[in-house]
């Protein structure tokens, strides 16, 4: 069965199907070669700031620009307090049941002080990708554009956990997958068909965001029907932290527009979350939800510290935060040219071609101190592999200066020794 069409350059469509098996045939190599090197599923602990220590490597201590935790809070000593009041409190962990039928008291909390503080109808979920999956399907279903079943419109840049679920959704109505921001071709699907619904990240996780403006225009225009999954938006950006998607909708969310975001990532946290604009959505949703009919609740853990993050949104400290990251993401970009520079977004990408080079350049900083994420198929197109770095205010300046200095030292002596070709890191 075709999972989803997209248009050739000829304006017409051709068939795409899931092909699992090529991905793996494809990366294969590349992923043997990251983690030979080192570089793939390493088990650390935490140190001060954004350091961790390298059991592995001889209790080595490096400085990690690849969690996403913008704003530092993960190890922030509220949030961690937070967690740990609720588990005393509670004396359980977790209850194996679905929420359909028991909840604890504080995730209900919770939800409230995130409703109040994001002015939307929020559910908690154990994950983003659980908030996606339960998300889509009903959306699919028309009962949230007046019966008419949507095409799912898919920006290609969609994160893994929104284009994982086209197969499903095709079951349910007909997909499509449109170029990056392609807002002709959006347009042009909203002409076509009396309901579309537009799947898209609110910042992008390779760099980047949404043209929200201008989907808005189509929502006032069509009924254009809006996802959001703005996991790396969250907590920086927004006077209460309400993120890079919902800052920029004044009042209610109204009935055609869905925020999916993290609690982890720039909240400090754990779970997800989905910000809803009715009664009638939220109704639906606890309903029919998949993973909150049929699955359980976030940890107790996880709750409590969520609580201590939403409280934290309200003081001062969130703006210094986000102030703080503002300055080491200006001072990176004045060390290193990437095609984000002068962007507000927190991520950097320095594109470097070839995978198994960007393999040999995170290696390298790593052995010089600094964890960095080497990116490649499929995570980005194939011939366009390279590092991907998260400035966050936890680090200091000199953090970001050390950091910036050595990438450049590495790409230049990469350079001057020709280094690049695949057989240069085949062992």
């Amino acid at each position: 069965m075709s999972i989803n069409t997209k248009t050739g350059p000829n304006g017409a469509s051709r068939s795409l199907r899931r092909n699992t098996d090529s991905l793996i045939r494809h990366s294969r190599s590349h992923f043997d070669a990251a983690h030979f090197h080192g570089l793939m599923a390493l088990y650390a602990r935490p140190s001060v700031g954004r350091a961790v220590v390298l059991p592995h490597e001889g209790e080595r201590r490096v400085v990690d620009f690849v969690r996403c935790s913008y704003l530092g809070l993960d190890n922030h000593p509220k949030i961690i307090d937070g967690a740990i009041e609720a588990l005393i409190n509670y004396g359980a962990l977790h209850w194996s049941c679905a929420r359909t039928r028991l909840n604890f008291a504080i995730i209900g909390e919770l939800e409230l002080a995130l409703s109040e503080l994001f002015d939307a109808h929020v559910i908690a979920f154990s994950t983003v990708l659980a908030a996606n999956m339960s998300a889509l399907p009903l959306i699919a279903s028309g009962h949230l554009t007046g019966g008419a079943k949507p095409v799912m419109v898919f920006d290609r840049l969609a994160h893994a956990t929104l284009a994982y679920h086209k197969g499903t959704l095709a079951g349910e109505t007909k997909v499509e997958t449109i170029e990056h921001n392609d807002i002709e071709a959006l347009e042009a699907l909203c002409k076509k068909n009396p309901a579309v619904a537009y799947i898209c990240d609110g910042v992008y996780s390779m760099g980047g965001c949404v043209k929200l403006e201008q989907l808005r225009q189509l929502q006032d225009r069509y009924g254009l029907f809006l996802y959001f999954d703005d996991a790396h938006g969250i907590s920086i950006f927004g006077g209460n932290g309400e993120g890079f998607a919902r800052s920029q909708i004044d009042g209610s969310l109204g009935d055609r527009t869905i925020i999916a975001a993290s609690l982890g990532k720039g909240f400090g946290a754990s779970g997800g979350l989905l910000m809803l604009g009715n009664d009638h959505q939220e109704q639906l949703f606890r309903r029919f939800g998949v993973a909150h009919a049929f699955s359980a609740s976030l940890n107790v853990a996880a709750i409590g510290a969520a609580l201590a993050s939403q409280a934290l949104h309200r003081t001062p400290e969130l703006q210094n935060l986000q102030l703080e990251l503002q300055s080491r993401i200006a001072l990176f970009d004045c060390l290193v040219p990437t095609q984000q520079r002068g962007s507000s977004l927190p991520i950097r990408t320095v594109e470097i071609g070839d995978e198994l080079r960007a393999i040999a350049a995170a290696r390298t900083l790593l052995n010089r101190g600094f964890y960095t994420s080497a990116i490649f198929f499929p995570t980005v197109q194939k011939g366009r592999a390279g590092l991907r770095i998260c400035p966050t205010a936890g680090h200091s300046e000199g953090d970001i200066k050390a950091i910036g200095e050595a990438i450049v030292a590495v790409l230049e002596e990469f350079e001057q020794a020709g280094v690049g070709s695949n057989a240069d890191f085949q062992r």
